[in-house]
This record gives C-alpha cells, structure tokens and sequence, in this order.
C-alpha cells in the first residue's frame, strides 16, 4: 500500500531520513515508513516527538509540507520550502484587493457558499431517511430550505468594501449556521449527549471530532493558498489580527460541509466509537483512526465544474482560482457549491 500521509502520534517516537524514505522509530524500531516520492504530508499529532534536519531538508526540497496538530484539533505550525512562499506580484494584488470591490465580492461569494454547503448537507441528510424516518426527512428538508433563505440577505448587501460590511455578513451567516446546527442535532444519535456546535474547548465526543477533522482540513487549505502564491495572513471575511490566518480561516469555510461535517455525521449514524482522555481530548487511537478517514475522505471524488475531482484537488484549485480573481486574470471568484 502506497503512504501518502505519514502519520505520528506517539509520545517519544522520532521522524528521520533513510535513504529515500521517511521512517518514525522509538527505541530503534521502525513503527511506520513512506518512500519520498509519493508523499504528500507529513502530520504530527502529538507532543514529544522530535524530527531530524535532514528529514525536514527532504520534505522542503520536494514541497512535502509537515504539519504539527495538537490534541484538541488545533493547528498551531507548518513548515514548507521556503521558494513556496517568496512569490511577490499574486500578494500585491490581494492586498490591495481589501480595499476595493474584489475583497467584497470575494467575502460575498464565500458567505453564499457556506451556506449553500450547509443546506446541500441537510438535503444530504435527509435523502436517506425518505422511507426510514419519514418525519426526519421532511424536517430536514424543510431546515435545508430554510438555510438557504438566508442567502437573501446577502443580495441586498452593498458598499465599497469588505470592512464596512463584515459584520452584515457575519450576522447572516450566524442565522444560517444556528438553524444548521439545530437541525443536525436532531438526527444524531443520543449517546453523543450532543447540545450544540462548540469549537476550541469542547470535550464532548462529536465537537471533539469537528475540532480535530477543521485542524487537518486547515492544514490542506493553507498549503493550498501558499501553493497559489498568496498570503495566508490576509483575509477578507475574517479581520485581521496579529498571528491569525484570516485567509485560510476564510477559504476554509467553503469545505468544512464536504470535508468534515459530512464523514463525521456519517460516523456518529453509524455508532462510531469514539475514545477520549480524563481531560475530554480524543484517545491517540481515535486520532489516528479519525485522521486516515479524513485524509482518505478528501481523496475521494465531489462534482466540480462539470466534471468529478478528489476534494483535495478541489480546495487546491479554489485557491488558484482565488489568486486569479485577485490579480484580475479572471471577473469573478467561483466560489465551490457541492452537490448532495
């Protein structure tokens, strides 16, 4: 079996080059491997792990980005060849793209994305229980439609730039994604005693999984926008603040339907068992199990532009696409509505 993600997740385990090869040991002895040449990540999931110079020399030469994931799901470093990020002409343009309609346009674009992807997974949702849970089905459909509503909101919307109206669209957002959360609250089963969405600090089981699956999709998402020549640091809809990656919080909102929520809803219907520590963070054998699938989820293939790609291609080409928009290649930003 190919490696395209090397994965480690266990305290005082050491990543290093052999060769052509990228080997995790503990103790001299070998716990996982991937040739170079097919690698595509490397993810670090826990505290305690080291990694040699000449293995992130390797990675760097051949764009492989390393991501570092703490327990709760949060991404706090990546490391990447230093040419991806040195482009100048692509960041000029998105910079000055804040202050005109093209920062406006973007955020506008995006927000109606959102929430088309969350009312396509309602419908998502539904569509298997038309003839078991007739009821459900029909709620379901009826807060999909609802959802979707809101994007009216979005159309009466003007102004000359993004700041003077974030909070318009923020506010419109927050009503779409309150009915969105309720609604899939109402399918889940009850052993994941769930009581609403909550993002860092949650310990309940299925908040615990949506933190950890946004982590590795953000990861994906900023090695996508670095890939495009952007910088990740200047966002749109998310304001800026020392430290924070508005950009990738921004086209990050356009996937966290298809990427995360689905599979892990798709888990929780199926009982998934999900393990966690005293201190309510995922057991090391959830996050690895968690993370192949969501690895492997956003390999498999979503329509896109008339045709079917993996998601990963998807979220890599948005990002081209947004560079394009931004440096004014293209009139408009096609912002990605999935299908259900």
């Amino acid at each position: 079996m190919i490696v395209e993600h090397l994965i480690a997740d266990q305290f005082g385990t050491h990543i290093g080059k052999y060769s052509e090869r990228l080997k995790i040991t503990q103790d001299k002895t070998v716990l996982a491997q991937a040739p170079l040449m097919h690698l595509q990540s490397v993810l670090v999931f826990s505290r305690g792990i080291s990694i040699s110079a000449d293995a992130l020399e390797a990675c760097c030469e051949r764009g492989i980005p390393v991501f570092f994931i703490a327990g709760d799901g949060e991404h706090f470093a990546s490391v990447y060849a230093p040419g991806l990020v040195g482009t100048v002409f692509t960041r000029r343009a998105q910079l000055l793209s804040y202050y005109d309609q093209r920062g406006l346009s973007f955020a506008l674009a995006l927000a109606e994305a959102k929430i088309h992807n969350q009312s396509a997974t309602l419908k998502y949702l539904a569509k298997t229980r038309a003839e078991t849970d007739p009821a459900a089905y029909e709620e379901l459909r009826l807060c999909a439609g609802e959802v979707l509503d809101t994007t009216a909101g979005l159309l009466r919307i003007g102004g000359e730039m993004v700041e003077s109206v974030r909070e318009q669209i923020m506010g419109i957002e927050g009503v779409a994604a309150r009915r969105y959360w309720s609604a899939v609250g109402s399918i889940l089963p009850p052993q994941y005693a769930w009581s609403g969405r909550i993002g860092r600090g949650a310990t309940d089981p299925l908040n615990s999984l949506l933190n950890y699956g946004y982590g590795i999709l953000y990861g994906l998402v900023e090695q996508a926008i670095i890939l495009a020549g952007l910088d990740p640091y200047a966002g749109f809809l998310h304001a800026d603040r020392p430290g924070k990656p508005s950009l990738v919080l921004d086209l990050i909102e356009e996937f966290r339907q298809v990427a995360v929520d689905r599979p892990v809803f798709g888990l929780a219907n199926r009982s998934y068992t999900v393990e966690q520590d005293d201190k309510g963070l995922l057991s090391k054998v959830t996050r690895r199990s968690f993370a192949q699938k969501i690895l492997d989820h956003v390999g498999t293939d979503v329509r896109y532009e008339g045709k079917r790609y993996p998601i990963r291609f998807v979220i890599q080409n948005q990002a081209r696409n947004l560079a394009a928009f931004l440096r004014g290649d293209r009139d408009d930003y096609p912002a990605f509505k999935a299908t259900w």
